[in-house]
């Protein structure tokens, strides 16, 4: 009998889709009203089902809303979008999204994601670049001599810094640019690509996770929560740590595995086909020399600059996006290409991602679905009702999972926690814990979802590296299964401090 072959990353996010619209004929259409900051006629718009609303902008007024949020975070732009109102959903007439709905969702989700599409497609591009030049085959020959019998530094370092940036800026979609670069390396130093795989993403996944400074989940769900962002810090800076030290470990167990014997890769009947792949950067013997030299700074400086940006200077895909076209350009200029054979050159590495681009458009369609169904709403009011009269160490690891949940509808930690927490933080009251660790559940929940959540970055990330949905999953899940049990026994012991 032939073999079944597991479904691409394309069709089974059209699959997630369909059921998806399914769902919106099953589950009730409803809505909260919504509360929204005007900064520049400095007032609130409250917008309802059949009105909208001009408030002033008083604590008072968010007083008598129950919105338990101190006016300073609305005014300086700490809560940028408009949040939901405790006590306010309504149902609403159902608009369960038919057949015409699901077929034009990934249209939609392309429209809707066009911003980080860009970005990968002109990532692919420098990439592209890059690899005319030959600077990436004389740089991973360099490397791989230099580490030669201390390859596990790699992975260390790699996760390491990945972390820190996912916990301090929130370093998520941006390390799509990393895997065409690092995977040859670590090919090079006699890894599988699930090791650099994994170095990038569980480093990025632990670090949002335990977000420490991360605008877009610890500081803006705080605000939403009405404490201050530094409340609760140190727990998540011991839960950053000890999280990353077991991804750390079992990466490094997996890696020495796979060094040793090949054939205990997870993905070793793809060693070949993967090696043709990045061919181009395995084996090279190239001289590292001063004009490659200087196209490797380069190189290096655009992500230098785009971290800066993001992190300090309110840097979003549009200012990214531009710092890799001027990075390609400058790249082309020191490496004497030539205009036709540049132009033809980028667009053939902006090709190569396309079929990532399209599959984190797809994914965005299910968001869509979700909207035009209007059943998020609905989904949050149930969970919301859903942990009365609970235990307190049950109630928080009862939120874990309703986050974890949610966030397969909700990708998004910065819309989850706007449209959630003035919901959800109140609950923490009534059990007697601090409004911390509901936030805490929130990025925990959602981060350990992450891992493995297909409505994420995982499908797009696996397209990259051509590995297989399922050969994901065989590889992460006890890590994800020790991450949680680890994660529920923090939140049980932190309740009742």
């Amino acid at each position: 009998m032939k073999k079944i072959k597991f479904p691409s990353a394309q069709t089974i996010l059209l699959i997630i889709a369909a059921l998806t619209a399914l769902l919106t004929w099953v589950i009730p259409s409803g809505k909260f009203d919504t509360l929204g900051y005007n900064k520049v006629d400095k007032h609130f718009t409250k917008t309802s089902l059949d009105k909208t609303e001009i408030l002033e902008a008083s604590q008072e007024t968010l007083n008598n809303l129950e919105i338990k949020i101190p006016l300073e975070k609305f005014t300086n732009g700490d809560i940028w979008k408009p949040i939901s109102i405790p006590n306010t959903y309504k149902k609403v007439e159902a608009t369960p999204q038919g057949e015409l709905a699901f077929i034009k969702s990934p249209i939609k989700g392309i429209i809707a994601a066009a911003d980080i599409i860009f970005l990968v497609l002109f990532i692919g591009g420098l990439i592209g670049i890059m690899n005319h030049t030959g600077a990436f085959d004389a740089g991973i020959s360099w490397l791989a001599s230099t580490l030669k019998g201390y390859e596990f530094i790699l992975i260390i370092l790699v996760t390491l810094l990945i972390a820190v940036g996912g916990t301090t800026f929130g370093l998520a979609e941006e390390t799509i640019a990393f895997y065409p670069i690092l995977i040859p390396i670590f090919l090079a130093a006699k890894y599988d690509a699930m090791v650099a795989l994994a170095c990038i993403y569980i480093g990025s996944s632990i670090g949002t996770m335990c977000s420490t400074t991360n605008p877009f989940s610890a500081i803006i769900a705080s605000d939403a929560a009405g404490i201050n962002w530094t409340t609760g810090l140190t727990g998540r800076v011991i839960m950053w740590t000890l999280g990353l030290i077991i991804c750390i470990i079992y990466i490094l167990r997996y890696a020495q595995r796979v060094k040793k014997d090949p054939t205990k890769s997870v993905i070793y009947d793809q060693k070949e086909e993967i090696e043709k792949l990045f061919k181009n950067n395995i084996s090279s013997t190239s001289k590292l020399t001063i004009q490659l030299k200087v196209i490797l700074f380069v190189f290096a400086m655009c992500f230098v600059v785009m971290v800066y940006g993001v992190s300090r200077l309110e840097w979003w895909f549009e200012e990214m996006t531009a710092v890799f076209l001027v990075g390609a350009i400058l790249i082309g200029v020191i490496g004497r290409i030539k205009e036709f054979t540049f132009i033809e050159t980028f667009m053939k590495g902006a090709g190569d991602l396309l079929g990532v681009a399209v599959i984190i458009g797809i994914a965005r369609g299910v968001s869509v679905l979700m909207d035009d169904g209007q059943i998020s709403d609905t989904m949050l009011y149930y969970a919301s009702t859903a942990t009365n009269d609970m235990n307190k160490g049950v109630f928080i690891n009862v939120m874990l999972y309703i986050y974890g949940g949610l966030s397969f509808f909700i990708p998004s930690s910065s819309g989850m926690a706007v449209l959630t927490m003035p919901i959800m933080s109140p609950l923490a009251d009534g059990v007697g814990i601090g409004r911390e660790l509901i936030v805490n559940a929130y990025q925990y929940g959602m981060g350990l979802f992450a891992f493995i959540n297909p409505t994420g970055l995982i499908l797009a990330s696996l397209a990259i590296v051509k590995v297989g949905y399922n050969k994901w999953l065989k590889f992460v899940m006890p890590l994800v299964i020790i991450l949680t049990i680890f994660t529920m026994l923090v939140l049980t012991v932190s309740v009742y401090l």
